[in-house]
């Protein structure tokens, strides 16, 4: 009983001094995950489950590490609400943690969603997906041009013609510096990695986070564990989609 008592008071202690870890659980939200499987990474950080994607967040960048969503084809022509645009700072974040909304301002960056509101198909989700939880600092042309048109679109129009769910991570890497007073961690990259289990097909998208970003063909599911250092436990190896 003596040994169970000390077994207990070292948990306890350490859950004390280690708040956050780098064991993503999802509790609440594993089905959003290809056969409930976590990725794991070294990177040390808090996982938050909302209604329609999941962020694994990290406190150090005050940005997502990485988020994921699944997406069906009848969830993505169903009709959708009216985008919201109220950005707000997530609550269940410690404050020293958070991203906050004076962050962005003036900082010349965009608040960058990682789940897109484009792809949330009703007012609650929606309204999530307005989390600084799932935001990064995005250079304002890339976000609003080559992101979406390049990257969030085409990957909705391939949701969209093919049965089966399929399981869409998104994230960034690097450091370009920082923002705001809570010095939110601007990422040199952004990725968007694509699977369909259907077809036992995955693929990244890649591209830097400038103004002057150029659109280059998609990656493999090798090489973006490479660049991200993140192994997403996808059942598969290949290289890219069949148009």
């Amino acid at each position: 009983m003596k040994s169970l008592r000390k077994i207990l008071a070292l948990a306890v202690l350490l859950g004390l001094l280690s708040p956050f870890s780098a064991f993503a659980l999802f509790e609440e939200c594993k089905d959003l995950f290809p056969q409930q499987q976590i990725p794991s990474t070294q990177e040390i950080g808090r996982d938050l489950c909302f209604d329609s994607f999941a962020v694994y967040y990290s406190p150090r960048d005050k940005k997502p590490i990485f988020t994921v969503e699944k997406l069906s084809r009848e969830q993505l022509l169903a009709p959708h609400p009216k985008r919201s645009n109220q950005f707000y700072e997530e609550a269940r974040l410690p404050r020293a943690e958070r991203s906050l909304l004076s962050d962005y301002r003036g900082s010349g960056y965009d608040r960058g969603h990682n789940a897109p509101a484009g792809d949330m198909t009703n007012e609650r989700s929606m309204a999530q997906s307005f989390s600084l939880a799932n935001m990064m600092p995005q250079a304002r042309q890339n976000n609003q041009g080559i992101w979406a048109k390049n990257v969030e679109e085409p990957t909705r129009l391939y949701v969209k013609r093919v049965t089966g769910d399929v399981f869409v991570y998104t994230g960034s890497t690097g450091n370009s510096g920082s923002i705001g007073s809570s010095r939110v961690t601007i990422p040199s990259h952004l990725y968007k990695l694509v699977y369909d289990p259907s077809k036992n097909l995955a693929w990244a998208y890649w591209i830097e986070n400038t103004n002057e970003a150029q659109m280059s063909p998609p990656i493999s599911y090798e090489e973006i564990i490479q660049k991200t250092g993140i192994d997403f436990h996808l059942p598969l190896k290949l290289d890219r989609p069949k148009q």
